[in-house]
Formats: structure tokens, C-alpha cells, sequence
């Protein structure tokens, strides 16, 4: 179901959130509060903040999940959310998220009887991601028609060009042996955050081996700060902490957690 219609919208979008039941390095992740609010209502509250702000684009989400916990979470709060049951055999923890992403993307287009034209995948265990970041990553794919993927990263603190080191027999070494005596003269590096992915609808549909490195990929940054990978209860808790000083100083994230429901 559409978060936010429009008459004649210049593309469809699909977002997906995509979650299994219950998690090996960390019990039912998706499930737990943050900062007093489901972990997954800050996904759903950021798109919709950035479908509220971009009426020229139609946006549908859909839920795929193996866990009826998160499904009638979402659906307590969101109810326009379409929720795709998981099929047992996307739901081992092997599984490459593209068989997910393709799932999603073919069951809500024979569902909706129509097309769409890129397709937008958030993670849960993202909270600290704001509309702005979103509206970014789908401007530049926009930008970039020849582009298969734009994803979301962070600047890295260490380049393996000048402060990053490699065992090497009985010593280390450079990880990339150059002469650069200062971080700004190596090449810019990035880590990944696995925060948002923004696909052209054909190289999703058409990928065959459930990697993404065989697209043409640019990146969007976002704050490092804002995004760790929640893995583990440690992880968890020093979210919570940097999450209540970005609501108290950092408008953008504050209005995804003022806009949450309920």
C-alpha cells in the first residue's frame, strides 16, 4: 500500500525492510526497543519523512519477514506497510540478501500489477539514519542513470594507504605500500554501513549470483557517527548512547524520532 500518492509521479519507488525472525549474534534484534521506541519504527518513520518531503515520487513499502512479532509490530503502527510472509527458503541465515530483495521486488509487482522503476532497501538495525540521508542516496541514483547501485557509507577513519598495517611473517607492513606522508594525500576510502541501498529495478531483477560488486556502484556519506553495526548487546547500548546525543544536538535525527508513531 502507498505511504504517499501522487497523480502523476515521475517514478515508483519500492522500499523494502527486510528482517529474519530471531538472529545468532544477537537474539531477536529486530524486535527491541531503542530509546523507548521499536528499532523498527525508525526505519518506517525516516521513509516516511522522506516521502512526505518528495510528493513527486510514489512510494510503497513492503515488509519481508519470517517473524510474525515484527510483522503485527509494523502493522500495529504502520498498517500501509504490505507485508510479505518470508518463504522457508529465504529464510536461512546463508542466504544472500539479493534472493530478498528480488522476492520482494517480484511479489509486490505481480501484487500491484505494475512496474517499478528503482527499488530502495533499509536496514532495521539502522535507526540513526535521517530523510536527509535517504533523499541523498535516491538523488544520486537519480543523478546517475549509469549507475546499477548507490549505497550508503561512512568516511573511514584508517586508509590502509598510510595508517592501516598487515602481518607479515614475523612483522607488519603497510596494508598498500606507498610513499603519501599525510592521510589527505591518499586515495579516500569508506566503510560500509549497510544502511541504505538504492537499486536500478533491472540489474536487482536480472542479478544471477547474489552479488552486488557486479553492478557500477557509487556511494552516499553519512555521519560516521550516526551508524554502527548492531551485532551484539554492546553494540546495542552504545547506540542508544550517541542516538540521545544526536536527538539532543542534531535536528535531522531528532525529527525521525519525533515522527515516529504511537
Amino acid at each position: 500500500m502507498k505511504i504517499l500518492e501522487n497523480e502523476t509521479p515521475q517514478q515508483r519507488l519500492l522500499i523494502t525492510i527486510c528482517g529474519r525472525a530471531g538472529s545468532k549474534g544477537f537474539a531477536n534484534k529486530n524486535l527491541k526497543t531503542f530509546c523507548g521506541k521499536p528499532l523498527v519504527y525508525y526505519t518506517l518513520s525516516a521513509a516516511e519523512l522522506f516521502a512526505k518531503a518528495h510528493p513527486e515520487v510514489a512510494v510503497e513499502l513492503a515488509l519481508n519477514t519470517d517473524s510474525p512479532q515484527l510483522a503485527e509490530l509494523v502493522a500495529k503502527a504502520y498498517p500501509e506497510v504490505t507485508f510479505l510472509p518470508r518463504t522457508p527458503a529465504l529464510g536461512g541465515d546463508t542466504v544472500p540478501k539479493m534472493a530478498v530483495f528480488q522476492d520482494t521486488l517480484a511479489r509486490m509487482e505481480e501484487k500491484t500489477g505494475s512496474r517499478y522503476q528503482a527499488v530502495m532497501d533499509l536496514d532495521i538495525t539502522s535507526p540513526l539514519r535521517t530523510a536527509a540521508d535517504i533523499a541523498g542516496a535516491y538523488a544520486l541514483k537519480q543523478a546517475r542513470p549509469d549507475l546499477d547501485l548507490v549505497f550508503s557509507v561512512t568516511e573511514a577513519r584508517r586508509n590502509p594507504w598510510f595508517n592501516m598495517v598487515k602481518q607479515v611473517g614475523d612483522h607488519v607492513e603497510k596494508v598498500m605500500e606507498s610513499g603519501y606522508t599525510a592521510r589527505q594525500q591518499a586515495p579516500a576510502v569508506y566503510d560500509l554501513n549497510a544502511s541504505i541501498y538504492v537499486f536500478a529495478r533491472d540489474f536487482m531483477a536480472n542479478n544471477h549470483t547474489g552479488i552486488l560488486w557486479d553492478g557500477k556502484i557509487g556511494v552516499t556519506t553519512m555521519m560516521d557517527t550516526g551508524i554502527l553495526d548492531i551485532d551484539s548487546e554492546e553494540d546495542y547500548r552504545l547506540m542508544e548512547v550517541i542516538a540521545n546525543h544526536l536527538y539532543a544536538h542534531y535536528p535531522d535525527f531528532a525529527a525521525v524520532r519525533g515522527n515516529i508513531r504511537g
